[in-house]
């Protein structure tokens, strides 16, 4: 399903006491699924999260069946990076999610990473002012439109300066 996050409709913008309600995070992953998909309607990531950049605490939940569970240190590691823009740990032992180890391909502008595992699929990440978003490109996905999904969402954050 797709979310407009302008429209006051969604409750993408429901507040809580601490923050965004767990649920309307959530509806941020079916949202970058959504921004993913080709002319033909094939979405080209399968799996995503966001992170807080201050540390990694998930802001998406497990429950979500299309939730990146990141495993142990992953989130802080990914986190610590992207706050730093120290991205040698990527380049020297690859970027870990769900315990899987991606060979760093490249970073541009000190917030958008790339990576890659031959027979697991793709990488793309990139960070906001307080968040970090992932999207995973399945094996034989088109790289380009993950990288496009997860870079409207991570600028969309920005615009609402998070």
């Amino acid at each position: 399903m797709y979310y407009d996050l302008d429209d006051p409709d969604t409750n993408a913008h429901q507040f809580d006491h601490k923050g965004f309600l767990e649920m309307s995070w959530d509806s941020y992953i079916d949202n970058i699924i959504a921004q993913s998909k080709d002319s033909s309607g094939k979405a080209h990531i399968d799996r995503a999260c966001i992170i807080g950049l201050d540390g990694g605490a998930p802001w998406t939940t497990p429950s979500n069946p299309n939730v990146l569970k990141l495993q142990g240190n992953e989130a802080s590691n990914i986190a610590r990076c992207f706050k730093s823009k120290d991205f040698m740990p990527f380049m020297t032992d690859g970027v870990y999610v769900e315990g899987t180890r991606y060979q760093f391909l490249r970073v541009l502008d000190d917030k958008f990473v790339l990576a890659k595992k031959k027979e697991s699929g793709a990488l793309c990440i990139q960070a906001t002012m307080t968040a970090v978003v992932i999207g995973h490109c399945p094996e034989g996905g088109q790289q380009g439109n993950t990288n496009k999904a997860v870079g409207i969402i991570g600028d969309y954050l920005e615009s609402q300066n998070m």
